[in-house]
């Protein structure tokens, strides 16, 4: 049972910061969790301390496979609509 931080970090430090079990350390080019220590929150937390400060959807994976913050989570942007935006603005 352990989250993973994934290449889409940008290495605010945010998460770091709050982790209560100090599972999380700064890799060679993101952060990462250490599997050993990260207990999810679990007992501590009604959510992810790491997931619930993080501001990059999609950088944090839970232990299940999902998403902590997925694709417009964040920004409220469905990701259907935020490609079609893009495709919008790319054809400007």
């Amino acid at each position: 049972m352990a989250l993973k931080i994934v290449d889409a970090c940008v290495s605010c430090h945010a998460c770091a910061a709050v982790c209560p079990s100090e599972a999380i350390y700064k890799g060679e080019s993101h952060f990462k969790i250490n599997p050993r220590k990260c207990t999810e929150c679990e007992d501590d937390y009604a959510e992810q301390q790491c997931a619930s400060i993080c501001p990059i959807e999609g950088a944090i994976l839970l232990s299940s496979g999902e998403w902590a913050n997925p694709q417009g989570s964040l920004t409220g942007i469905p990701p259907e609509r935020l490609a079609e935006a893009m495709r919008e603005i790319q054809a400007r």
